[in-house]
Protein backbone atom coordinates (compact mmCIF):
# COMPACT_ATOMS: atom_id res chain seq x y z
CA UNK A 1 0.00 0.00 0.00
CA UNK A 2 1.79 3.24 -0.87
CA UNK A 3 2.02 5.80 1.71
CA UNK A 4 -1.06 8.02 0.52
CA UNK A 5 -3.17 4.83 0.42
CA UNK A 6 -2.13 4.64 4.17
CA UNK A 7 -3.02 7.47 5.36
CA UNK A 8 -6.44 7.75 3.77
CA UNK A 9 -6.89 4.42 5.66
CA UNK A 10 -5.27 5.29 9.04
CA UNK A 11 -7.70 8.33 8.73
CA UNK A 12 -10.64 6.00 8.12
CA UNK A 13 -9.61 4.08 11.03
CA UNK A 14 -9.69 7.10 13.27
CA UNK A 15 -12.97 8.32 12.45
CA UNK A 16 -14.08 5.01 13.05
CA UNK A 17 -13.00 5.29 16.75
CA UNK A 18 -13.59 8.67 17.64
CA UNK A 19 -17.15 7.72 16.13
CA UNK A 20 -18.19 5.04 18.44
CA UNK A 21 -16.43 6.74 21.47
CA UNK A 22 -18.34 10.03 20.71
CA UNK A 23 -21.74 8.12 20.18
CA UNK A 24 -21.49 6.37 23.19
CA UNK A 25 -20.70 9.36 25.33
CA UNK A 26 -22.41 12.43 23.82
CA UNK A 27 -25.32 10.29 21.22
CA UNK A 28 -24.21 12.58 18.41
CA UNK A 29 -22.22 12.52 15.09
CA UNK A 30 -20.26 15.22 14.22
CA UNK A 31 -18.27 16.77 10.97
CA UNK A 32 -14.83 15.38 11.02
CA UNK A 33 -13.03 17.74 11.66
CA UNK A 34 -14.93 17.70 15.21
CA UNK A 35 -13.46 14.06 16.07
CA UNK A 36 -9.90 15.22 16.44
CA UNK A 37 -9.81 18.71 17.03
CA UNK A 38 -10.45 19.74 20.87
CA UNK A 39 -12.63 22.17 20.96
CA UNK A 40 -10.96 24.09 23.65
CA UNK A 41 -7.68 23.63 22.34
CA UNK A 42 -8.68 25.46 19.65
CA UNK A 43 -9.90 28.66 21.30
CA UNK A 44 -6.63 28.50 23.63
CA UNK A 45 -4.93 28.78 20.40
CA UNK A 46 -7.39 31.50 18.82
CA UNK A 47 -6.08 32.98 22.08
CA UNK A 48 -9.50 33.24 23.52
CA UNK A 49 -9.96 33.36 27.52
CA UNK A 50 -9.58 30.70 30.12
CA UNK A 51 -12.79 27.83 29.50
CA UNK A 52 -13.89 28.90 26.07
CA UNK A 53 -14.53 26.14 23.55
CA UNK A 54 -15.35 26.85 19.41
CA UNK A 55 -15.99 23.73 17.44
CA UNK A 56 -13.53 23.23 14.15
CA UNK A 57 -16.38 23.45 12.34
CA UNK A 58 -16.25 27.45 12.71
CA UNK A 59 -14.63 30.01 11.31
CA UNK A 60 -12.42 32.96 12.47
CA UNK A 61 -11.57 35.96 11.04
CA UNK A 62 -9.43 38.77 11.84
CA UNK A 63 -9.22 40.31 14.96
CA UNK A 64 -11.30 38.25 17.45
CA UNK A 65 -11.50 38.84 21.42
CA UNK A 66 -13.45 36.60 23.38
CA UNK A 67 -13.78 36.48 27.29
CA UNK A 68 -13.45 33.27 29.53
CA UNK A 69 -16.01 30.39 29.58
CA UNK A 70 -17.61 31.46 26.68
CA UNK A 71 -18.93 28.37 24.42
CA UNK A 72 -19.23 28.69 20.83
CA UNK A 73 -21.25 26.02 18.60
CA UNK A 74 -20.41 24.54 15.33
CA UNK A 75 -20.87 26.07 12.28
CA UNK A 76 -20.69 29.57 13.50
CA UNK A 77 -18.74 32.67 11.39
CA UNK A 78 -17.07 34.88 13.92
CA UNK A 79 -15.69 37.90 11.63
CA UNK A 80 -13.26 40.06 12.99
CA UNK A 81 -12.25 42.30 10.05
CA UNK A 82 -13.40 45.54 11.57
CA UNK A 83 -13.03 44.25 15.66
CA UNK A 84 -15.04 41.50 17.29
CA UNK A 85 -15.40 41.18 20.84
CA UNK A 86 -17.11 38.83 22.80
CA UNK A 87 -17.62 38.90 26.87
CA UNK A 88 -17.44 36.52 29.51
CA UNK A 89 -19.92 33.26 30.02
CA UNK A 90 -21.73 34.39 26.57
CA UNK A 91 -23.47 30.73 24.51
CA UNK A 92 -23.14 31.75 21.13
CA UNK A 93 -25.15 29.07 19.28
CA UNK A 94 -25.18 26.57 16.28
CA UNK A 95 -24.87 28.51 12.75
CA UNK A 96 -24.91 31.96 14.15
CA UNK A 97 -22.74 34.48 12.01
CA UNK A 98 -21.21 37.67 13.11
CA UNK A 99 -19.99 40.30 10.54
CA UNK A 100 -18.26 43.04 11.17
CA UNK A 101 -17.91 44.36 7.14
CA UNK A 102 -19.75 44.34 4.51
CA UNK A 103 -19.27 44.64 0.77
CA UNK A 104 -22.64 46.09 -0.45
CA UNK A 105 -21.30 49.42 -1.65
CA UNK A 106 -18.21 47.62 -3.14
CA UNK A 107 -20.41 45.49 -4.89
CA UNK A 108 -23.37 48.17 -6.06
CA UNK A 109 -20.52 50.85 -7.17
CA UNK A 110 -18.55 48.09 -9.28
CA UNK A 111 -15.60 48.35 -7.12
CA UNK A 112 -14.86 52.44 -7.17
CA UNK A 113 -16.54 52.03 -3.16
CA UNK A 114 -14.34 50.33 -0.27
CA UNK A 115 -16.10 47.31 1.93
CA UNK A 116 -17.68 48.77 5.02
CA UNK A 117 -16.36 48.02 8.35
CA UNK A 118 -17.57 48.63 12.28
CA UNK A 119 -16.75 46.64 15.47
CA UNK A 120 -19.25 44.89 16.94
CA UNK A 121 -19.21 44.18 20.77
CA UNK A 122 -21.25 41.50 22.61
CA UNK A 123 -21.55 41.80 26.28
CA UNK A 124 -21.01 39.33 28.98
CA UNK A 125 -23.36 36.52 30.05
CA UNK A 126 -25.34 36.81 26.63
CA UNK A 127 -27.32 34.24 24.47
CA UNK A 128 -27.24 33.99 21.16
CA UNK A 129 -29.53 31.41 19.44
CA UNK A 130 -29.33 29.30 16.66
CA UNK A 131 -29.05 30.66 12.87
CA UNK A 132 -28.50 34.41 14.66
CA UNK A 133 -27.05 36.58 12.10
CA UNK A 134 -25.33 40.14 13.54
CA UNK A 135 -24.52 42.91 11.16
CA UNK A 136 -21.33 45.45 11.18
CA UNK A 137 -21.75 48.17 13.95
CA UNK A 138 -23.95 46.11 16.70
CA UNK A 139 -23.43 46.38 20.35
CA UNK A 140 -25.21 43.90 22.18
CA UNK A 141 -25.68 44.46 25.97
CA UNK A 142 -24.42 41.85 29.03
CA UNK A 143 -26.97 39.60 30.01
CA UNK A 144 -29.33 39.53 27.01
CA UNK A 145 -31.43 37.00 25.31
CA UNK A 146 -31.38 37.11 20.99
CA UNK A 147 -33.77 34.90 19.46
CA UNK A 148 -33.35 32.12 17.23
CA UNK A 149 -32.95 33.12 13.59
CA UNK A 150 -33.00 36.72 14.58
CA UNK A 151 -31.61 39.45 12.61
CA UNK A 152 -29.45 41.77 14.43
CA UNK A 153 -29.02 45.15 12.86
CA UNK A 154 -29.47 47.54 15.51
CA UNK A 155 -27.99 47.60 19.36
CA UNK A 156 -29.41 45.98 21.97
CA UNK A 157 -29.21 47.41 25.78
CA UNK A 158 -28.52 45.53 29.01
CA UNK A 159 -30.61 42.67 30.04
CA UNK A 160 -32.92 43.08 27.18
CA UNK A 161 -34.82 39.73 25.21
CA UNK A 162 -34.52 40.88 21.27
CA UNK A 163 -35.81 38.54 18.24
CA UNK A 164 -37.40 38.79 14.96
CA UNK A 165 -36.29 39.90 11.58
CA UNK A 166 -35.09 42.46 12.20
CA UNK A 167 -34.83 41.76 15.63
CA UNK A 168 -36.59 44.44 18.05
CA UNK A 169 -36.79 44.33 21.73
CA UNK A 170 -39.32 41.73 23.25
CA UNK A 171 -38.72 43.19 26.85
CA UNK A 172 -36.28 42.96 30.18
CA UNK A 173 -34.55 39.48 30.74
CA UNK A 174 -36.17 38.56 34.29
CA UNK A 175 -34.25 39.62 37.36
CA UNK A 176 -34.17 35.98 38.16
CA UNK A 177 -32.15 35.03 35.68
CA UNK A 178 -29.37 37.39 35.78
CA UNK A 179 -26.12 36.63 37.31
CA UNK A 180 -25.01 38.20 40.55
CA UNK A 181 -22.62 41.41 40.36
Amino acid sequence: MDRLSRLFQDLRDLFDLRWLEVKKEWQRGLPFGDYIVDRWDKASRLGFGDGCSIYDSSVVLGNVRVGCHTWIGPFTVLDGTGGLEIGDYCSISAGVQIYTHDTVSWAVSGGERQFEQAPVKIGSCTYIGPGVIIAKGVTIGSGCVIGANSFVNRSIPDHFKAWGTPARLIGPVEQSLRRAP
